[in-house]
């Protein structure tokens, strides 16, 4: 792979330092998404859904082609376990965070859940708008965190031809993320050049160290690996299912929203065949 050649020819062959440089590298495609609302100044609710469709799309391919199969065949010998308890260890963990952290979306378009979180209740702050700023932090890290995490495993496995295109994915992925929880901010009252820089300072404080964490785990205790695979699938997974497909289901755009779904498995797909 010619691509991944010119990657180790850069930046050298340390895991570490690789999933350093793909942490900086996804948190530079969130930057650009939330900077595009100094240009794209009121992008239509049909085209965010459509936008936020294409990045679950390209995750939830992401999460089999470069976490779980190759969890599986490469790194656990062809036994599924370590992988999916790895899956169901990361999805349980957003699950029991998010009952104490609502997601950045909801929590900014000012659409709650029968189980979100309230401030008031679940934060030791008497301040309602400084309580609501820790929260909307909080809720951003616990948001980025598998796609970090992802990208550290990915490149700390050493298998560079997949890390690639998942670091590429998840990158690409981030682009309307970073744009739609930029306009719901902007829809909230914040500053628009403000909280754009503020959007990609937050991208790069939580994916990078992420980033350099799962690739030091999985090197330092490799068999750690296939359950980290797993765990960083999982995570993704259920953001896409609890957060990310219902929100671009609640304005009536459900179609377009699907289709990007599909465009960005597509994408996904093409990428992991042509670079891996």
């Amino acid at each position: 792979m010619v691509l991944a050649d010119e990657f180790i020819r850069l930046f050298g062959s340390n895991p570490v330092i690789h999933g350093l440089i793909g942490g900086m590298i996804i948190a530079s495609f969130n930057l650009l998404g939330a900077s595009l609302v100094l240009v794209w100044r009121n992008p239509s609710e049909k085209a965010l859904d459509a936008a936020l469709g294409f990045a679950a799309g390209v995750m939830l391919a992401a999460s089999f082609t470069s976490l779980i199969i190759p969890g599986i065949e490469q790194y656990s010998n062809g036994n599924p376990v370590p992988v999916l308890v790895g899956v169901v260890l990361g999805a349980l963990f957003l699950d029991r965070s998010d009952m104490l952290v609502p997601h950045a979306h909801y929590l900014l378009s000012g659409r709650s859940r029968p189980d979100a979180a309230h401030p008031s209740t679940n934060l030791p702050v008497t301040d309602e708008r400084l309580s609501g700023v820790i929260l909307f932090i909080l809720a951003i890290t616990l948001h980025n965190m598998p796609e970090g995490l992802a990208v550290g495993v990915g490149f700390g496995s050493g298998n560079i031809d997949t890390a690639i295109p998942l670091m590429l994915a998840i990158g690409i992925q981030n682009i309307p993320e970073g744009l739609a929880v930029s306009v719901a901010a902007i829809n909230a009252g914040l500053d628009r050049r403000f909280y754009a820089a503020f959007a990609g300072i937050r991208s790069g404080v939580v994916e990078i160290p992420l980033a350099v964490f799962g690739a030091y785990a999985v090197q330092t205790v490799s068999a750690l690996l296939p359950y980290a695979m797993g765990f960083a699938a999982g995570a993704m997974l259920f953001v896409i299912s609890d957060e990310i497909i219902p929100e671009t289901h609640t304005s009536g755009n459900e179609r377009v929203a699907t289709l990007g779904v599909i465009f960005g498995a597509v994408v996904m797909l093409y990428l992991d065949i042509s670079l891996g």
